[in-house]
């Protein structure tokens, strides 16, 4: 008994394991989650697949076997015990029982047996050789039944845990009948052996399909592989339904589906929504998620090598790759996902600066945290990897998104895949287009330009009194060489520069003034290619004075971007996508038998008591004995009542 309660112990410390860590994920999300070192022993320990793991199966087998000895072996004597009387109890049995009186005087056996009966009591009589006559009386056998609903309640659920364990894959696994793919190649050419059949017992796998797609197979992870599961049917989706909140958050989505029997051509079509799954021939099919189908893409690309360049236009695939060539290097641009709908938070990190300590202490008291949740639009993520396969990721936003009062476009890079994405942000003109920026960003690279730029600079400066006669020439060639470095590296290669030339104590001086050269320059620079683009130049307001430094640290972030072009995403033609989940669980029916059964059990044990009365007649006395499975102050009021209730008949009987 011990020892079970030890392994039912193990059973629920694993459940709750298996349920608050998700299962059956690829085993990169693990590894990238906990670590080399947690990622290895919990694999160790089959913490990523528990209900799968072989000792998991192990404990259910043992549990059913025990179990079934326990109750084969025990089962008999149970039986015999509820259907006993006991009738031929002794009186030394009886007068030694701790509930046991004898009573003086005589009693009408017929009156006594009816009132038991009465109470609910079964009665059995039987004469003694001595002539004295017992009555034996019982009732609450069922308590009894309770045990054997409570152990037959673990078989059960054992047996439904081993079906939905799918035992007989886990010996295929073991004996190597089944082995798990680990190559990445298309699912038409993946082998037999990591293929499982329509009639596998028991599975649970997931399936994207785009619109107007269908798929007849779902992909079950297995360990550090995959295995093919072949469904009896094909799923066609026909058409995705989505409704957003007005933050951008989903509030509902549902698929229309066809579903086509592969041996009779039988079609269902039906409506798949949340919490509300189809069942075809044992299978359910739930809506789990959603996503790009593979959507059509229009792009601009800018080439940061030669920004004086106009875009060219690129016309591309969400989840595709293509070849993109720039600067005579070849790329490969492989693009993600679309997503159309980004809710972010848009709350001011500061919002709280203000608030005095009993507003922030309120606020812990109430866990209240300021949120803004807004959709900021579409964005697209892709990778552009060189030719020696080396990549950097990027996560591009369609729309402008507006911050503390100004408009920018916002995009994201990386290196790899564990780190977080750093965001640049290029502000819009007047017409939100990177138009300006872009001719700004040109300029600094055109030295043709920085005579003129030097020139209007220096003239300020003379009217502004910041520098005299004497020093013009020198401070347009400060201005010229503050140009040129800026265009090779941004503000690191003057950083750079600094640490290398100029003395430790100095530097922040120098670096001030560099500084307040390329505030003073670039709105210049800004004219001068307005002026030789033929276009007007802006106003000079606080507006757009914001939107030169914005340019500024924008241009020298792009150095650090890691990539030839800049693509801005332009349009888009939206094909959605839907997520099932498909999962065949024959156990789950007896878990749910087994379920019954054992609160069944359970209230029989806890709820109903057995109570067994004994009365012996004799002549001139009446012996009452009773007992009960709980000895309790229950069983001493009943046995109070039933001895007073026996008192009064005998005062009554004439």
């Amino acid at each position: 008994m011990r020892f079970a309660i030890g392994l039912l112990t193990i059973l629920a410390i694993a459940s709750v394991i298996g349920t608050v860590l998700k299962q059956n994920e690829p085993y990169t999300n693990y590894a990238f989650e906990f670590g080399q070192f947690w990622f290895l022993l919990f694999e160790t320990l089959g913490l990523y697949d528990v209900y799968h793991s072989g000792w998991f199966l192990t404990i259910l087998a043992f549990l059913v076997l025990s179990t079934s000895l326990c109750i084969l072996r025990n089962g008999p004597g149970f039986v015999k015990e509820m259907k006993a009387y006991r009738e031929k109890a002794s009186d030394t049995s009886l007068s030694l029982m701790s509930h046991s009186v004898s009573i003086a005087g005589q009693v009408d056996p017929d009156a006594v047996a009816a009132r038991l009966k009465v109470q609910g009591f079964r009665i059995k009589e039987h004469m003694r050789e001595d002539g004295s006559r017992v009555l034996a009386a019982k009732k609450g056998a069922a308590n009894k039944l309770g045990y054997f609903f409570a152990h037959i309640a673990m078989v059960v659920i054992c047996i439904g845990g081993l079906m939905d364990g799918n035992l007989p894959l886990k010996l295929g696994e073991l004996s190597g009948r089944v082995v798990p793919e680990t190559r990445d190649v298309p699912q038409s050419q993946i082998p037999a052996q990591s293929r499982l059949s329509a009639a596998n017992l028991s599975y649970r796998g997931n399936v994207t399909i785009a619109e107007n797609r269908s798929a007849d197979v779902v992909f079950l992870n297995a360990g550090k592989g995959y295995l093919v599961q072949e469904l009896p049917f094909a799923v066609t989706l026909k058409q995705f339904h989505v409704d957003y909140y007005s933050n951008g958050m989903p509030k509902l989505f549902a698929s229309d589906i066809v579903v086509t029997d592969k041996a009779t051509g039988k079609e269902t079509a039906a409506t798949v929504r949340v919490n509300h799954p189809l069942v075809i021939d044992g299978v359910a099919i739930y809506q789990a998620s959603f996503g790009d189908g593979g959507s059509p893409l229009e792009l601009n690309a800018w080439n940061l090598a030669q920004p004086q360049l106009s875009p060219v236009t690129i016309k591309g695939v969400s989840q595709a790759a293509q070849p993109l060539r720039a600067n005579d290097k070849d790329y490969t641009l492989e693009f993600g996902d679309l997503k159309v709908y980004n809710v972010e938070n848009m709350a001011k990190t500061g919002a709280d600066v203000d608030k005095t300590l009993a507003q922030k202490m309120q606020d812990a008291r109430e866990v209240k945290h300021e949120k803004s949740l807004k959709n900021v639009g579409p964005s697209i993520t892709y990778k552009l990897r060189d030719a020696q396969g080396q990549a950097h990721e990027y996560h591009q936003y369609m729309a402008p998104i507006q911050q503390e009062g100004a408009n920018y476009q916002i995009s994201g890079v990386r290196r790899q895949l564990s780190e977080p994405f750093q965001y640049l942000r290029i502000p819009l003109d007047d017409e939100f287009t990177l138009q300006r920026f872009m001719r700004l960003n040109a300029a600094f690279s055109t030295p043709a330009l920085y005579d003129e730029v030097a020139r209007r600079t220096a003239d300020k400066a003379l009217q502004g009194g910041a520098i005299s006669p004497a020093v013009r020439t020198q401070f347009e060639s400060s201005v010229k060489w503050v140009l040129d470095r800026f265009a090779s590296g941004g503000f690191p290669a003057l950083e750079n520069f600094l640490d290398a030339r100029v003395p430790e104590d100095k530097r922040q001086a120098v670096a001030q003034t560099y500084v307040k050269i390329l505030q003073g320059t670039v709105g210049d620079l800004m004219a001068v290619a307005d002026s030789r683009a033929g276009v007007a130049p802006a106003k000079f307001d606080e507006t757009h004075y914001r939107f030169l430094l914005d340019s500024l640290v924008a241009s020298s972030a792009l150095h650090d971007y890691g990539a030839p072009v800049y693509l801005q995403l332009t349009g888009f033609d939206q094909v959605q996508a839907s997520g099932l989940q498909l999962t065949r669980s024959p156990g789950k029916n007896l878990v749910y038998l087994g379920s019954l059964l054992l609160v069944i059990g359970i209230i029989l044990m806890f709820y109903v008591r057995e109570i067994r009365v004994w009365l012996v007649f004799r002549s001139g006395a009446v012996r009452l004995a009773m007992t009960s499975n709980r000895h309790n102050r229950d069983l001493d009021r009943d046995f109070e009542r039933e001895r007073e209730a026996l008192e009064l008949l005998v005062r009554e009987q004439p």
